[in-house]
């Protein structure tokens, strides 16, 4: 069976510090061999993943991270990858070993609260010694979710599994969908789906796959084209789409060669409405008209390829925005899982649609753009401000 794309799984972080037992806790949850055990403090580098499927949740990703009290400059490194893992979990588990909780074990319990990650503190090697009493009251004063657990004998590991599921957010258990709610029984679709060079060789990229799918499960009627195919299509079809969506970057084409009347979208919107915050998104976009000669812009993608002379993100978009605003920017570009630190330094944020990050990081990023003032949009719905046609891709959403 295939994986479920990393972009839709639960991401549930170990975390702890050297030589917790994390690495033997995520091999007893999971009843695998996948991460190293070892008494060694430290075996565990760069943090490790884990597919795993934890009904009800459904498809889900174990990290075992590095230890939080790693030392030296190599140790610095492993702390920050873990921190970056902590960007876009959904609950974490913080393993406290028989030493008991300590302050660097505090700190991270902190760090987890200031992001509203749902947690579960893990007391393990029972078999060794039980959690102190001042420990357990530690959780109960600070109302915090705690289990008992000896991973080597297996104890507690069916009672950590139930509280991860306990702990998951309600809108992880719940079915999402990209625009499930706009299609009823025979609705027709056309997917407008460029193959240029930046496409995928042999294969469709995410949004264009989940979208097919979905029209699937809801008994809807997909029609699938490339932009050079369009009239010849809609000559051929008795009965009209009832939404065509569109990779952005033929926006332009389907735009003009479908009727006003009917409802167009692009894939990127879409994500943008299933991972981010549409409204917020689409305020960002609109602040393209106040940007000024010299302004700061970040281009963040999250998927990895090698750059290629029509790059959406490096050369596409930057090219429009010159053109559009009659005015030349300074470009920068975060890649993967990397967004800086410093975002008070941009003018404006243009965020790719995320589909291979997942809602809680894409959440997030949006969130602390917010929190710092700077206006943030995605590639979709920049694209279609930048032809002047926003408020028709947006037409089939209640923005409020």
């Amino acid at each position: 069976m295939p994986k479920a794309p990393r972009g839709v799984r639960t991401i549930i972080a170990l975390t702890g510090r050297r030589n917790a037992g994390k690495s033997s806790l995520i091999n007893a949850i999971t009843n695998q061999d996948i991460a190293i055990v070892s008494a060694t403090p430290g075996t565990t580098t760069d943090p490790v993943a884990k597919s795993y499927e934890l009904i009800p949740i459904g498809p889900v990703t174990f990290y075992d991270t590095g230890g939080i009290d790693d030392i030296g400059e190599l140790g610095e490194k492993r702390i920050k990858s873990t921190n970056k893992i902590l960007w876009r979990t959904d609950i974490a588990v913080v393993v406290i070993d028989d030493k008991g909780i300590t302050a660097d074990d505090k700190k991270l319990i902190e760090k987890i609260d200031k992001l509203d990650i749902p947690n579960l503190i893990i007391f393990n090697k029972i078999d060794i010694v039980l959690p102190a009493k001042q420990d357990l009251e530690f959780c109960k004063q600070h109302n915090l979710n705690y289990c008992l657990v000896s991973a080597s004998q297996g104890q507690g590991v069916e009672e950590a599994r139930k509280k991860l599921v306990e702990l998951a957010p309600e809108h992880l258990k719940k079915e999402r969908s990209l625009a499930g709610d706009l299609i009823e029984k025979g609705s027709v679709l056309m997917l407008v789906t460029p193959i240029d060079l930046s496409a995928p060789k042999g294969r469709l990229i995410l949004p264009q796959v989940q979208m097919l799918r979905e029209i699937l499960d809801n008994n809807g009627i997909a029609i699938t084209i490339k932009e050079s195919e369009i009239e010849e299509a809609w000559a051929a079809l008795a009965k009209k789409p009832d939404l065509v969506i569109t990779d952005s970057q033929a926006i332009e084409v389907v735009n003009q060669k479908i009727p006003q009347h009917i409802a167009v979208t692009t894939f990127s919107i879409l994500f943008a409405r299933y991972k981010g915050d549409l409204p917020t998104l689409y305020e960002g976009a609109e602040t393209i008209d106040k940007l000024q000669d010299n302004d700061k812009i970040l281009i963040a993608e999250t998927c990895s390829h090698n750059v290629q002379c029509d790059d959406i993100g490096r050369f596409k978009i930057p090219n429009w925005l010159h053109k559009y605003t009659g005015k030349k920017f300074q470009f920068e570009v975060a890649a993967g899982h990397d967004f800086p630190e410093d975002l008070e330094k941009y003018k404006l944020i243009i965020h790719c649609g995320g589909c291979m990050i997942n809602r809680t990081e894409m959440g997030r990023r949006i969130l602390e753009a917010k929190r710092r003032g700077v206006p943030i949009t995605n590639y979709g719905i920049a694209i279609s401000k930048l032809n002047g046609v926003l408020n028709r891709t947006i037409k089939p959403f209640d923005l409020g």
